[in-house]
């Protein structure tokens, strides 16, 4: 059974995705303790929540420097949500621009239907030769993010493999999951997406 750390950032509440990712078959610690996260098989980073309040609690509990030694070693990092938002350079809103992590290049903005923030379900491009969303026949997932990224514009060269980037299918399309190594990011919250959620929970655990 995978042991998954769940970075406890203080003011997001986990249970549902600890529920999900129960059913999926592993052990979940929701923590800040610097060898659990370091040792576990997976480590998450979990938020609904604004950009600059999981940037300020990531600081504050060493993320960003636990988030490089886990993908220096090769060990599996997923970003859900805002998880995934902050992996990116930074995040305009209005006139306030916040730096991320850094770890992937490019801006989040607004997205163009950002007015109607109500949350759905809604379909995703997948990109081919996902890991993440094998044999899931019908990848619709739950989306209540009004900020995104247009295009995913790292460029990987041989040795290195590719990233595969998944879409928001549709009219308004932007990045919906990234699979870049031991780092995987979803837009989208699985936990909240019934069985094709927990397939896909399950299928990243069977990758770490």
């Amino acid at each position: 059974m995978s042991l998954v750390a769940i970075l406890d950032t203080g003011f997001e509440e986990h249970s549902e995705l600890v529920e999900a990712l129960q059913l999926s078959g592993a052990q979940i610690l929701v923590t800040t303790n610097r060898a659990e996260i370091l040792n576990a098989d997976g480590f998450i980073i979990h938020s609904s929540g604004d950009f600059s309040s999981l940037m300020k609690s990531l600081e504050k509990t060493h993320g960003p420097e636990l988030i490089d030694k886990r993908l220096a070693g090769g060990k599996a990092v997923l970003g859900i949500g805002t998880g995934l938002q902050v992996m990116f350079e930074t995040h305009f809103e209005l006139d306030e621009e916040t730096s991320g992590l850094s770890q992937w290049p490019g801006a989040l903005k607004r997205t163009t239907n950002s007015q109607d923030k109500t949350p759905s379900m809604e379909q995703v491009l997948v990109a081919k030769g996902s890991k993440l969303f094998d044999g899931i026949e019908s990848p619709k997932f739950w989306f209540g993010n009004s900020h995104a990224v247009s295009e995913f514009t790292l460029q990987v060269d041989p040795p290195f493999v590719t990233p595969a980037i998944s879409y928001l299918a549709g009219g308004t399309s932007f990045v919906a999951a990234v699979e870049n190594g031991p780092l995987t990011g979803v837009q989208f919250h699985p936990e909240k997406s019934g069985e094709a959620g927990l397939a896909l929970l399950r299928n990243w655990l069977g990758t770490i």
